[in-house]
C-alpha cells in the first residue's frame, strides 16, 4: 500500500509529497516510485541483508538505509521484520512489512497540518519515536524482570512439609527466557538505530539543516544510553536464570535427599524382619512369652535410630 503525506501531494500531481510510506509494497508500486521519483526502493530480501554495506548505502544525495524491528509481542512473525529508508534533500521513502509505533502518530499530525516541513524534519521524528519506543520497551521488560527477581528472591517463602517443584519456577523461568528473547530483537533494533543514526549524520553533513543534525545527535545519545542499559537488562536476566535453575536444582535434590533418607530408615527394619521370616527350628525368640513385642520393638527401634542419627547430622 503506497501512502503520500501530505494527502493533498499524492504521486502524478504538481505538488511534491515529502513523505512516501510503502506498507507492503507490491513490484508495481516499486516501479511507480522509480519511474516517478528516480528512486530504486529494495525488496523485502534486499532489506534483510545484514552486511553493513546492504544496510547502509549512499550514492550522491540519497541515502539508503535498513535495519531489523522489533515488534510487539502481540505479533509473532516467524521470520526478522526489516524497515528501509530512502532518504534525499526533498523526499523520504519508508518500507515496511508491519505496522510500526509511531507512525500512525506523525501521519495524524501530518494530516491536521502541524507536521514537519521536508524530509529530513520526517526522518528525525520518525528516528525519535523509535527511540522513545524502544525505551518503553526496554523500561516494560525491566519492570517484568525486577518483578520475577523479588519473586525468586524473597524472604518469606511458605513452608512445606515437603520441598515440591511446582509451576511456579517453572512459570518464571519461561517469563525470563522470554524477556531474555525480547531483549535480543531490541538490541538488533537499537544497534540498526545507531548505524543509521551516525551515518545519516556523517553522509548528509553538508545537506541537511543544523537542527536536523542536532536532533539526530541528541538521538544518537539516547541509543547509546538504551544500549547501555539493554546490556545491563541481558546481565540481569542471565543471572536470573542461573538462579531460578539453581533453585530448581535445589529442590530436586532436597526430593532426592528426602528419597533417600526414606529408603535408608527403611533397610535395618527390612533386614529385621526378613531375619524372623526365615522360620528356622532353632530360634530362641519363637519360644519367648514376649518374642512378639520384641520383635517389633527391634523394628522400631531400627526405624527410629537411622532418623535421630541423619538429624543430628543435620542432613535432614
Amino acid at each position: 500500500m503506497l501512502s503520500a503525506y501530505p494527502a493533498t501531494a499524492a504521486p502524478g500531481t504538481d505538488a511534491k509529497p515529502v513523505w512516501i510510506d510503502l506498507l507492503q509494497p507490491t513490484p508495481e508500486e516499486r516501479e511507480h516510485i522509480a519511474d516517478e521519483f528516480g528512486l530504486r526502493v529494495p525488496s523485502r530480501e534486499a532489506l534483510q541483508e545484514i552486511e553493513s554495506s546492504s544496510r547502509l548505502r549512499a550514492e550522491g544525495q540519497v541515502l539508503t538505509l535498513s535495519m531489523p524491528l522489533a515488534v510487539s509481542e502481540e505479533r509473532a512473525d516467524p521470520l526478522p521484520v526489516p524497515l528501509g529508508f530512502i532518504l534525499s534533500p526533498s523526499l523520504l521513502v519508508t518500507v515496511r512489512f508491519t505496522e510500526m509505533h509511531g507512525f500512525a502518530d506523525l501521519r495524524a499530525r501530518i494530516e491536521a497540518g502541524d507536521a514537519p516541513t521536508d524530509s529530513t524534519a520526517v526522518f528525525a521524528s520518525l528516528i525519535e519515536r523509535m527511540v522513545d519506543y524502544r525505551a518503553d520497551l526496554l523500561e516494560g521488560i525491566s519492570a517484568q524482570v525486577s518483578t520475577v527477581s523479588k519473586r525468586v528472591f524473597a524472604r518469606h517463602v511458605p513452608q512445606t512439609r515437603r520441598p515440591v517443584l511446582d509451576g511456579a519456577l517453572r512459570e518464571m523461568l519461561a517469563t525470563v527466557g522470554a524477556a531474555g528473547e525480547r531483549l535480543s530483537e531490541i538490541r538488533e533494533s537499537l544497534l540498526g538505530l545507531q548505524r543509521i543514526v551516525g551515518f545519516c549524520c556523517e553522509m548528509g553533513h553538508d545537506w541537511m539543516r543544523p537542527e536536523i543534525r542536532a536532533r539526530l545527535l541528541t538521538a544518537r545519545g539516547d541509543l547509546a544510553s538504551l544500549s547501555d542499559y539493554e546490556s545491563h537488562l541481558y546481565d540481569k536476566v542471565h543471572f536470573l536464570l542461573d538462579a531460578i535453575l539453581g533453585f530448581i536444582n535445589t529442590d530436586q535434590n532436597d526430593i532426592f535427599k528426602v528419597l533417600t533418607i526414606v529408603s535408608v530408615v527403611g533397610i535395618p527394619p527390612t533386614l529385621i524382619a526378613s531375619m524372623y521370616g526365615m522360620n528356622f527350628h532353632n530360634m530362641p525368640e519363637l519360644t519367648w512369652r514376649y518374642g512378639y513385642q520384641y520383635g517389633l520393638a527391634l523394628i522400631l527401634l531400627s526405624t527410629i535410630l537411622p532418623i535421630l542419627w541423619f538429624k543430628w547430622r543435620g542432613w535432614w
